[in-house]
């Protein structure tokens, strides 16, 4: 079955063009001119499993627009890839830290988008070559259901967050530079700043805190990140 994307665009011929290209592609798709019309389609209609939102929507913005799915139970697990004209870095990790998994500049190609979506879609799926059950002090990952459990408690995540997880967990112990990550868990293909790692490590340790183990993430002042169970 193909992946369906909704897209959030408010002109009309930018998402005419959006929905023919990714139909083109092979997906399924839904659309919508505002955040309102996306908001409510999301309650009607399957979830999709990526959305691609413009920042500058009449009305709520696609920034407010991804912090409302982000903070909802039901829809905070579905991808988002932020379209705008904004590129300034600042404005990349405003939209980064608002939620979105990536973040493409207008004008852009329909190829480029295309590798992105094909990129996005493969890193949210938490799936492993191998399934197996893997401990790191009071951690506990099972990577046949997915589950992230402390103490048999549930820790919820986003997708990347699962991803940059579980490739701590497979290299405990071990310090990884901001490139070494981006190139490991985003891959190769996928142009991203630096700064998106500490977006999306700053997300990791929010989801760990609650069960007082945010630590087990270390910070190695001037070479990277480390996960350990160790102080």
């Amino acid at each position: 079955m193909s992946a369906t994307i909704m897209v959030v665009e408010d002109e009309r011929d930018i998402r005419e063009m959006l929905v023919f290209s990714l139909e083109q592609a092979g997906y399924s798709t839904l659309q919508a001119g505002t955040a309102e019309k996306a908001l409510s389609l999301l309650q009607e209609e399957t979830i999709p499993d990526l959305l691609l939102v413009d920042w500058m929507l009449p009305g709520a913005s696609g920034i407010e627009m991804t912090r409302k799915v982000k903070k909802n139970n039901q829809f905070k697990e579905v991808p988002v890839i932020m379209l705008t004209a904004r590129g300034e870095e600042d404005d990349r990790i405003k939209g980064l830290d608002a939620g979105a998994d990536d973040y493409v500049i207008k004008p852009f190609s329909p190829r480029e988008l295309m590798a992105r979506i094909r990129a996005v879609l493969r890193r949210t799926d938490p799936s492993v070559s191998e399934e197996k059950v893997i401990e790191s002090g009071r951690l506990k990952v099972d990577t046949a259901s997915y589950r992230v459990s402390v103490e048999g408690q549930t820790v919820k995540m986003g997708p990347t967050e699962y991803k940059l997880m579980l490739f701590f967990l497979e290299h405990q112990e071990r310090v990884f530079t901001r490139g070494q990550l981006l190139d490991s868990v985003w891959g190769h293909q996928v142009i991203v700043e630096e700064r998106t790692v500490d977006v999306h490590i700053r997300r990791l340790r929010k989801a760990l805190a609650p069960y007082g183990i945010e630590n087990y993430v270390q910070t190695v002042r001037g070479a990277g990140y480390r996960f350990s169970h160790r102080s």
